[in-house]
């Protein structure tokens, strides 16, 4: 078991405050031997600085992290200016600008994978279905399935190009909600039967399209389980690894969104999310708070709360993940 510890931080993905990692982030990165870390825009407020807070905290990691970014298009573009900037997903697809869109999203990766990052969390594959839904309001490549279908392996076969990681979101699809996860628990009314011939298919166009990780959201679908998605072990565990036979790491939205506040303190929410058949834990805020949700993590680990078979499969799929970047992964 203390082996199968010490590799318990390849789980975590965790943000930064301010314009660069401070010291005793850096000093827990390194001392558990963190997965991956997650970038926004006050972490990059020039190209120079994101790459150098990219160079610091990979010297403290013996298996180099995942390093992720939110870059969609619009207004969600942590990275700012020319080339790493570029439209609106419903931009490009209301006016069926599936070309420019290859184009201008080409030069975003290069422009990404030069600086260290190797994990974009895009392409969005929700289908913006309510027109009151502000969290999605151009982020999504409109509401018709083969359309954003489209769009997605578009996206997937570009990044890929450049050794870019791709990640889907948000499973099993956002856009018919009007709640935004970052303020509370959405809902959504969509059963099995419509959810097979709607909000699958754009997923099911990225997994044939080889996409690398899928991100769920804080949502309940009270059809297709009376649980909130994060939790779900029908939803995480049997609609993404047997309906759509997806077996790369499934990777939860951010952690301390008030989406997640009624799962409990972090490091229930952690363990909740865990058991249900996420095999990696985003938090993006709040480094004190996440540090004590590691924590809880590893005592559950310890407790038997959390079967030592689950950690041992998250963590080989976030070791395969990281081999296709070439990267070594700690046995």
């Amino acid at each position: 078991m203390d082996k199968l510890l010490k590799r318990i931080g390849q789980l975590f993905i965790l943000g930064f405050q301010g314009k660069a990692p401070a010291p005793a982030f850096l000093d827990f990165v390194g001392e558990e031997q963190i997965g991956g870390v997650i970038l926004f825009e006050e972490n990059c407020p020039t190209y120079a600085s994101a790459r150098e807070s990219i160079r610091r905290i990979n010297m403290q990691l013996e298996t180099p992290p995942l390093v992720a970014i939110d870059q969609e298009g619009g207004r969600v573009c942590r990275l700012k200016g020319a080339p790493a900037e570029f439209k609106a997903a419903a931009d490009y697809a209301k006016r069926n600008e599936i070309e420019h869109f290859r184009e201008d999203y080409r030069r975003a990766v290069v422009l990404m994978t030069s600086l260290g990052i190797n994990l974009n969390l895009a392409p969005v594959a929700d289908l913006f279905l309510n027109r009151g839904n502000k969290c999605l309001e151009g982020r999504c490549f409109g509401a018709d399935p083969e359309t954003v279908s489209e769009f997605v392996r578009a996206s997937i076969a570009i990044a890929h190009s450049q050794a870019l990681l791709c990640c889907l979101k948000h499973f099993p699809g956002l856009g018919a909600a009007a709640i935004d996860p970052h303020e509370a628990t959405a809902v959504a009314d969509y059963d099995r039967v419509l959810w097979e011939q709607r909000e699958r298919l754009p997923f099911a166009a990225g997994v044939d399209a080889g996409v690398d990780l899928i991100m769920s959201t804080h949502m309940v679908a009270m059809k297709l389980d009376k649980q909130m998605v994060t939790v779900s072990r029908p939803v995480i565990s049997d609609l993404v690894r047997d309906d759509l036979n997806f077996d790369g790491p499934v990777i939860t939205d951010d952690l301390t969104m008030k989406g997640a506040d009624s799962l409990g303190d972090f490091g229930k929410r952690a363990v909740a999310a865990f058991n249900a058949g996420h095999d990696l834990l985003l938090f993006c805020h709040d480094f004190e708070a996440t540090a004590e949700a590691f924590e809880y993590f590893i005592g559950a680990v310890r407790a038997g709360e959390i079967p030592m078979e689950r950690v041992r499969m998250a963590l080989d799929r976030v070791s395969g993940v990281k081999l296709k970047l070439g990267r070594p992964v700690l046995s």
